[in-house]
């Protein structure tokens, strides 16, 4: 396979904007399989509709969070689509690590520049359990239907475990410190402490993709194994790639500004807990892994299956959630790493339960239904929190 762009490799007839519309959409469709979630597309502009007539809070956020969910998809796709046209690992996992989880950013940024910060925290902390409890238990239970025992790179497995704790311990000790002291002080002493603590997180980020892409390639070479999915016959021309990103991410922009209103005043029914959907259901709209990751396991591939479900959690943790604190300190809101206590728990037991599930390198149905379990759990726990946010 050539090193140069694959852009540049392919027939010198192909067009310069990769095909006619009908071929671009061909080749998205044909190989995202997803043809059926892509009809989600026709909510976007109902989603708008709805914020423009005022249909309500609770139609607005169901549309634009249905609205939300082939956006994410997609974009999936595109990043994936422009890593694929280079044979070079480094470039292709910075741009994941970059833009991985543009919909997650977006969504949070939104909701943070409105002073939401209950929302953004609940949110980034949904998405990280979301990817080690939902969708890991998933593709355990899924894989685990069809092989008995499924192995995978447990080194690379476990450094991601490594790195999960450490983010897991830069929400406990600002939980710790917020016991001690007062008053005004202790808030502003917290908020260092948040700020401080962000900034390493995202140094221990870097280096992390400096230890996989540069010094220590040997460790995820297991790791490499490719989806039929990534072998299509012809991909999407590097300016439309560019040009459909900027497209949908604009549209992902005014459907959650509109999704993130609505969040206020859905949340004033008895009925739904604003904990609730701000951790369970909102992640479950951003997440763009659930349907790679089962379909890899099903075909026996648990290196992709652990790369995109615990390096998914591991980027939110190490990258969005402590660039979110920094986003925060600039535009002046004052977003720490200081959660609930219940939260922080929650956390923490995902992180645990996933951690020693991981560590032997090989999975099986029974720990995908343990994984499972325990996000059930942790809903109804969130379901029933008499803490709503307000």
């Amino acid at each position: 396979m050539s090193n140069l762009p694959e852009s540049l490799t392919q027939s010198s007839t192909a067009p310069i904007l990769g095909g006619s519309p009908y071929k671009v959409l061909k080749t998205m469709f044909n190989n995202s399989r997803m043809n059926l979630l892509y009809l989600l597309f026709v909510f976007i502009p109902l989603g708008y509709l709805a914020h423009g007539l005022k249909w309500g809070d609770t139609w607005i956020f169901i549309l634009n969070f249905l609205a939300i969910i082939p956006s994410t998809r997609l974009i999936g796709f595109i990043i994936k689509d422009i890593s694929q046209k280079y044979n070079n690992q480094s470039v292709g996992g910075l741009l994941n690590a970059v833009f991985g989880n543009t919909v997650e950013l977006i969504v949070s940024i939104i909701a943070l520049k409105e002073g939401q910060i209950n929302i953004v925290q609940t949110f980034v902390l949904g998405s990280i359990i979301s990817n080690l409890l939902l969708v890991l238990g998933l593709c355990f239970v899924a894989g685990g239907i069809l092989h008995k025992k499924q192995k995978f790179n447990q080194t690379a497995a476990q450094t991601s475990s490594s790195l999960m704790t450490l983010a897991c311990i830069g929400l406990i000790i600002p939980a710790a410190f917020n016991t001690s002291g007062s008053g005004k002080l202790r808030n502003e002493e917290l908020t260092k402490l948040s700020h401080g603590t962000a900034i390493v997180l995202l140094i221990i980020y870097v280096l992390y993709l400096l230890f996989q892409l540069k010094t220590h390639t040997d460790y995820y070479k297991n790791m490499e194994e490719h989806d039929d999915d990534d072998e299509h016959e012809q991909q999407l021309n590097i300016v439309v790639s560019l040009f459909l990103f900027a497209v949908v991410t604009v549209a992902v922009v005014f459907s959650a500004k509109y999704l993130v209103d609505s969040i206020k005043g859905i949340i004033q029914s008895p009925q739904l807990n604003g904990s609730f959907v701000s951790l369970i259901l909102l992640p479950i709209a951003t997440n763009a892994t659930v349907h790679t990751v089962t379909t890899t396991t099903i075909k026996n591939k648990m290196n992709l299956t652990i790369s995109h479900a615990v390096g998914n959690s591991m980027q939110i943790a190490l990258f969005v959630t402590p660039l979110l604190v920094i986003i925060g300190w600039i535009i002046g809101q004052d977003m720490t790493l200081f959660f609930q206590i219940f939260e922080t728990i929650a956390l923490f037991i995902s992180v645990l339960l996933t951690n020693y599930l991981i560590q032997d390198g090989e999975s099986n149905w029974l720990e995908g239904s343990l994984l499972l379990a325990t996000y059930v759990i942790v809903g109804l726990a969130f379901f029933y929190n008499p803490n709503n946010i307000e």
